[in-house]
């Protein structure tokens, strides 16, 4: 780190409240130090080294991402995205001063602590993935500083969204939303013309021979486990597109009824694929449909950024014409 913090602006090195800074403007770009990328590369295969157990269960050959590929494949874009983030605020970034920052050093001990208790003691994998994410806080905060480290939080946070969730609390988050999702995808499916009754999340769709076929949302509709893809849809977005943080929170907040909405379309689709061939809302077909539908939920996204953005606007320009006018 000594050498990152010699080469540039020779601020010399300052002793900061909880740390030591190093005193040096990053506008040179730190990612131009090849002892930077060293130290990162060794930081890195550390990391790996200790967490390898939950790497290799998440996203390796049978793994989550992998087996469950419809309800956790987007954990393998989520670092991409984090790492783009991080890419494209370089010059923000660089503007800011790196710091040696000790309590930083707790963090890491209080991931790798938990990891261990998670991997051992009490086994669960949601937790091991949220302790490797402390832990990578750690390191940032103990070699960045906080200044960085604050800046760095939004990508950071985002890579929760790649751990894959227990069971149980899946489960619990899912099943509220099949049953709106089959109360909702009856409502569509009478209103388009389409007879059908439902009782619990079991829809009954009559043809017109008047033979009547049964569609069970929680086993055909496995789209509603997608939630968690919408919401890391939705926090892209906001990350990516949106600069206010209250642009951000409204976009995430889309998330929920966007995805229930998707699959209240997602479930009518098969209702009518149904009355095609029975056979067509079981297998692939449905988790075909379920992709498809993943576009339009982009473009609603980047339409309430854009709305969001255009309110915006024309609230300013209006106090601007006001100011003026006073």
């Amino acid at each position: 780190m000594s050498a990152i913090a010699t080469k540039g602006s020779g601020d010399g090195v300052k002793a900061g409240a909880g740390g030591t800074a190093v005193g040096r403007s990053l506008a040179s770009g730190w990612w131009n130090v090849p002892a930077f990328w060293m130290m990162a590369g060794i930081l890195a295969l550390a990391l790996g080294a200790v967490f390898h157990v939950f790497l290799v269960k998440q996203f390796g050959v049978g793994g989550f991402s992998w087996s469950k590929f419809e309800d956790w494949g987007h954990s393998y874009l989520v670092p991409a995205i984090s790492g783009y983030f991080v890419w494209r605020e370089r010059e923000r970034l660089a503007a800011l001063r790196v710091m040696i920052f000790w309590p930083g050093a707790m963090l890491i001990v209080l991931g790798v602590a938990c990891y261990a208790f998670f991997l051992a003691g009490y086994p669960n994998h949601m937790f091991q993935g949220f302790s490797m994410i402390l832990a990578l806080s750690g390191v940032i905060l103990l070699v960045l500083g906080p200044r960085v480290f604050a800046a760095l939080i939004m990508p950071i946070v985002f890579l929760g969204l790649a751990v894959t969730i227990s069971e149980m609390v899946m489960n619990k988050i899912t099943w509220a939303a099949k049953l709106l999702a089959s109360q909702g995808s009856w409502i569509l499916l009478n209103i388009v013309g389409v007879e059908t009754e439902l009782a619990g999340n079991t829809l009954t769709i009559t043809d017109s021979k008047g033979v009547a076929h049964p569609l069970n949302v929680a086993d055909a509709c496995s789209g509603m486990r997608m939630v968690i893809a919408f919401i890391a849809l939705a926090a892209a977005v906001a990350m990516l597109a949106c600069r206010e943080w209250w642009k951000r929170f409204a976009v995430v907040l889309l998330a929920l009824p966007v995805s229930l909405g998707m699959n209240i379309v997602r479930v009518a689709i098969l209702g009518v694929a149904t009355l095609i061939d029975p056979a067509l809302s079981q297998g692939q077909a449905h988790k075909l449909i379920g992709f498809v539908l993943l576009p339009f939920s982009l473009v609603l996204f980047l339409g309430a950024v854009w709305a969001l953005n255009r309110i915006l606007r024309e609230e300013s320009d209006g106090s601007g014409a006001k100011g003026a006018a006073a």
